[in-house]
């Protein structure tokens, strides 16, 4: 992440203005490597978020609520029991390097006034946070406890005295001049690339920094060292000092950029002009807890995600094992009709045959022109003995078959059941929505549902609807699509009309969708997208040409003990679609329903 010396800097700026003079009221520990501490200011209380996390380390103030465990853990009650109570009285950065130092005025328990140093070092998977006795420098404790097995650098233990982080042996570019900045560049290797010259020679500057001042200078991101002069030197330190200049002063230009669907990209402490992307400015801090509170957002539903599709591939690795084991013994037992015809032509031939054949030719008087047939004997046998063994077998062979074929059809709904809810997953955007298919399966018994505990205080329970996905045709048309089995039930049986239309790909598991037709005749290109929308919202939503089936909504009927999302339905004709992952923009914006 593009956390760096600026970043901080910019942070620290903020809180230097919202936060010095506040009290600490408490100290929270909702994470293993996070901290939340809330500083009470006349007029306002403010949080600060410190995480030591390895990909998401950071500092800034945040709004986000987060859930704090029962028991606080040790290094929390470590903070409260010398922080709570204390002032701030200042944040320090050495450098642009990634460590901030928060200064604190606290009292001990003879009522003396004395200093601590909360230190959080953003160093990747080195993060950590450190609470520091600077009188003696020594450490109170850490986030992060370890010794010299782990590190041969420093220990972070308590009673240990407290050791920077090692340099990274680059230079302050706040205290530097133009000839200090052409003997820094020049010293590396003629083949490096511009904005890597950048963030190898100076520290506090991302790779995403070092594009944009290369790209403020007026030069390409792929051009090396080697092709550059006077001209692009001095146009490159032109730009890098402007920022450094501002950062100086503690002016800053903070921007969030974000993708087509509001998705956070990147965010820097200046105005990233080299990336084409939406770009929003505002204070430091609440970018970052925007762009922080968005990123883990996602993380938490690819995490569900991956839990459900875990669950699901799982289960579905089962059936298809079972569902082969059944064909396999059925194709084993496909041949059975001859066991029933030895045995007949046998009871019908007892008069030629002797005990003690091997085999019999018979004429099989079943077919036209009565061909001969070889049945095989057992000599031990007496020819009744041998047609008794026939059709022992045969009985046999049916009832086995007789008993597998309602089992492969129960496999087969099994898997066609699992899949469809495995496309659902796969398109789900929201962690809602994958609660609701984790609670579909503790239902359907592929999930343990949670033990029962202690029954929480009673509380106003809102009543849960779900939401299918609402767009507008080209045309005008209403369109609504299902994106898991509870929508697909609540949409279908709920919310559609007797003269909508309803979708659904053909023989393939995936969302019911509905045109809203008010009475009106659908025309040819809505109906088209809403068969695109079917096909993409489908297990097949990445082939190329999908059959998708239509037909009025009061042709659709739900069984009484289907499963959820099941239905049955008549007078359809089908339509070829092709799935289209840009269709849903196209059809935007989304209505509420």
């Amino acid at each position: 992440m593009p956390f760096d010396g600026l970043v901080l800097a910019s942070v620290r700026c903020e809180l230097e203005t919202k936060l010095v003079g506040g009290r600490i009221e408490r100290v929270y520990q909702p994470g293993r490597t996070e901290l939340i501490v809330l500083v009470h200011k006349p007029g306002a209380r403010q949080k600060i978020l410190l995480s030591a996390d390895a990909q998401n380390a950071r500092v800034h103030l945040t709004e986000t609520a987060r859930e704090n465990p029962t028991a606080a853990p040790l290094f929390c009650m470590v903070l409260r029991k010398h922080l709570e109570g204390g002032r701030i009285t200042g944040f320090s950065q050495p450098g642009l390097e990634r460590v901030l130092i928060i200064k604190i005025e606290s009292r001990d328990e003879l009522g003396y006034l004395v200093e601590k140093h909360l230190i959080c070092e953003i160093m990747g998977k080195h993060s950590n946070i450190i609470l520091l006795e600077p009188a003696a420098g020594t450490v109170i404790d850490g986030i992060k406890r370890y010794s010299h097995e782990v590190s041969r650098y420093r220990e972070v233990l308590p009673g240990r005295p407290y050791l920077s982080p090692p340099s990274q042996e680059k230079i302050n570019p706040l205290l530097l001049d133009e000839e200090q900045f052409r003997r820094a560049c020049l010293d590396l290797p003629l083949d490096t690339m511009l904005p890597h010259m950048l963030q190898k020679r100076f520290e506090g500057l991302s790779m995403v920094t070092c594009r944009d001042i290369i790209y403020r200078a007026g030069l390409a991101p792929d051009q090396s060292l080697d092709y550059c002069g006077d001209h692009e030197l001095r146009a490159i330190w032109e730009a890098l000092f402007k920022i450094i200049s501002l950062a100086n002063i503690g002016q800053f230009e903070p921007c969030l950029v974000t993708g087509k669907k509001g998705e956070p990209l990147d965010f820097a402490a200046l105005d990233l002009n080299h990336l084409g992307h939406n770009r929003k400015h505002g204070a430091m801090n609440a970018l970052l807890d925007c762009f922080f509170a968005a990123k883990e957002s996602l993380e938490r539903l690819a995490r569900e995600k991956n839990s459900v599709t875990s669950i699901l591939n799982k289960e579905i690795a089962k059936l298809d094992k079972k569902l082969n084991i059944y064909n396999e013994s059925y194709d084993n037992i496909a041949g059975s009709e001859k066991f029933r015809l030895c045995g007949e032509l046998l009871t019908a031939n007892l008069y030629r045959l002797a005990q003690g054949q091997a085999e019999a030719t018979l004429e099989n008087y079943n077919e036209e022109g009565a061909p001969p047939v070889t049945v095989v004997l057992d000599p031990q046998r007496t020819p009744v003995e041998n047609a008794q063994a026939y059709f022992k077998k045969y009985s046999k062979a049916k009832k086995t078959r007789e008993a597998l074929e309602p089992l492969i059809l129960q496999a087969q709904g099994d898997l066609a059941y699992l899949e469809g809810i495995k496309a659902a997953a796969e398109y789900d955007t929201e962690l809602r929505e994958l609660h609701e298919i984790k609670q579909e399966l503790a239902e359907q018994g592929y999930l343990k549902k949670p033990a029962p505990g202690r029954k929480p205080a009673k509380q106003k329970k809102e009543r849960y609807i779900p939401k299918p996905l609402s767009f507008m045709s080209a045309d005008g048309f209403q369109l609504f699509v299902g994106k898991n089995n509870r929508q697909n039930d609540h949409l279908t049986i709920k919310i559609a009309r007797e003269d909508d239309i309803w979708l659904h790909t053909k023989d393939i598991p995936g969302a019911h969708v509905i045109i809203r037709t008010e009475g009106k005749e659908v025309p040819p290109a809505t109906l088209l997208e809403a068969a695109g929308l079917a096909a993409l919202f489908s297990r097949a939503g990445k082939s190329k040409h999908v059959p998708v089936d239509y037909t009025l909504k009061k042709h659709v009927h739900k069984p009484n003990g289907a499963r959820p999302g099941m239905v049955i339905y008549g007078h359809q004709k089908t339509i070829i679609a092709s799935p289209d992952e840009e269709l849903p923009e196209r059809l935007s914006p989304p209505l509420q329903d």
